[in-house]
């Protein structure tokens, strides 16, 4: 009769992680007590919240994690903020000026060089060099043709390396532009500014490229890329600067066992200027494309291309319960054994091993390209306290008193009951109909 009783105050509780299925839950207390700014005195309770006496046991918090594969309400959440974040830079919004539409803006896709030949699907051949025309979803696309040849180690330190690999670019892509307008480097910072958000995606080999929106503003960038950038910058010449500060790029990579490492992108780079028809069989390339596009792949990692793993592994033994391709189990261990190596501790190759070497942000952004994540959240936290007071009867337009917040919280596990499970089930369903009908 009790936990009927506390029904209703659960289904409360759940509604609040909009369908997460894998909440954070903590134990601990929170309050809030008033304070008299012109005394200092410490006023009555404004709120009090203890744990204990939620209807779960525990203060459940959204996980907040970025992979579909984890947690599909929180990957759509991120996957959604950072659409917003992409298109803010493209076409203005949310603290951008609306003027960067009319700015230099290209999307362009930076892959890894081989490391040996794969099944594919090739453009302007009837079958693969195997001699066999793979459908879209054969398992088979992305492994290696001939396994014991295939360059494992090379392909971990690329990724290692990768994200050092678009610092040097982005230096290179500067010195570029600024050769082109006839200006030195530091001439440039008077004239123009190079702003870019990116996401990194792996393709089935297992190997990271990256997509990135480029523009370029204006030198003053604090109004958020408002400034007009000077009549010599265009698309064609940001595209050119791109193209080479690509093959210029490299970095040099560690000397293992004799054999001397250095790093470049792959040959096959892709620059298309935005707002022309040259993007998925001839349709316009807009702004919304490309947010849609790389915020496609910000909630995926390794798991999604190669049939990796999601999350960190402790041992190596742990592999065998799991179900992985062979490619992909080739790369994880090449990740062990060359975590094992002193003179590559720096990359951090066995915390990284469930990456296959990449420890990057799977999404960057210059400051001025837009908003932030943070902000974004920071945005919808707002909102949400503002539903709450208006649900709890208060004046949400009353200025908020000024509050001593006393407040202590303690990890107590991950995850739902079987029974809250369920609920959280029905939650989701019912939320997804109305968003369907509406």
């Amino acid at each position: 009769m009790a936990q009927t009783r506390q029904l209703p105050g659960l289904l409360r509780q759940l509604s609040t992680l909009g369908g997460c299925a894998r909440p954070i839950r903590l134990t601990g207390h929170r309050t809030e007590h008033h304070v008299d700014t012109r005394t200092g005195e410490i006023g009555p309770v404004l709120h009090h919240l203890d744990s204990a006496s939620l209807p779960a046991g525990h203060l459940l918090v959204r996980c907040n994690n970025r992979r579909v594969t984890r947690c599909a309400s929180c990957a759509e959440t991120y996957r959604r903020d950072t659409y917003h974040l992409i298109t803010a830079g493209l076409r203005g919004g949310k603290g951008t000026g609306e003027q960067v539409a009319t700015h230099p803006r290209v999307f362009a896709t930076f892959t890894a060089p081989s490391f040996g030949p794969v099944h594919n699907r090739p453009t302007g051949r009837p079958a693969c060099r195997c001699g066999t025309a793979h459908p879209a979803d054969d398992p088979a696309l992305g492994t290696p043709l001939h396994p014991d040849s295939y360059d494992y180690e090379a392909a971990v330190l690329w990724n290692a390396h990768a994200g050092a690999l678009w610092r040097r670019f982005s230096i290179y892509l500067r010195r570029e532009i600024a050769k082109r307008a006839g200006l030195t480097q530091r001439a440039l910072r008077q004239h123009a500014r190079v702003s870019f958000a990116k996401v990194a995606e792996y393709q089935r080999r297992g190997a990271v490229h990256f997509h990135a929106a480029i523009r370029l503003d204006g030198h003053d960038g604090h109004d958020g890329g408002n400034t007009r950038p000077p009549a010599w910058a265009t698309a064609e010449l940001l595209s050119d600067a791109i193209e080479s500060a690509t093959r210029a790029a490299a970095v040099t990579g560690p000397t293992l066992d004799g054999h001397a490492h250095r790093f470049t992108f792959g040959r096959q780079l892709d620059v298309r200027v935005i707002r022309s028809a040259d993007f998925a069989d001839g349709t316009e390339l807009t702004d919304r494309a490309v947010a849609g596009y790389i915020a496609k792949y910000a909630t995926k990692g390794a798991e999604a291309a190669t049939g990796t793993l999601d999350h960190r592994i402790r041992l190596l033994a742990e592999l065998a319960h799991t179900d992985l391709t062979d490619h992909a189990r080739r790369l994880v261990r090449t990740c062990w054994d060359l975590g094992a190596r002193p003179d590559l501790g720096h990359l951090r190759l066995r915390a990284w091993a469930h990456m296959l070497g990449f420890r990057g942000h799977f999404s960057t952004k210059t400051r001025r390209y837009s908003t932030t994540l943070g902000t974004l959240r920071q945005a919808r936290a707002e909102w949400q306290r503002l539903q709450s007071a208006l649900a709890r009867g208060e004046d949400a337009t009353a200025p908020a008193p000024t509050t001593l917040v006393l407040s202590r919280w303690e990890y107590a596990g991950t995850g739902l009951t079987s029974g809250e499970t369920w609920l959280n089930d029905a939650l989701r369903t019912d939320r997804t109909e109305g968003e369907a009908s509406s």
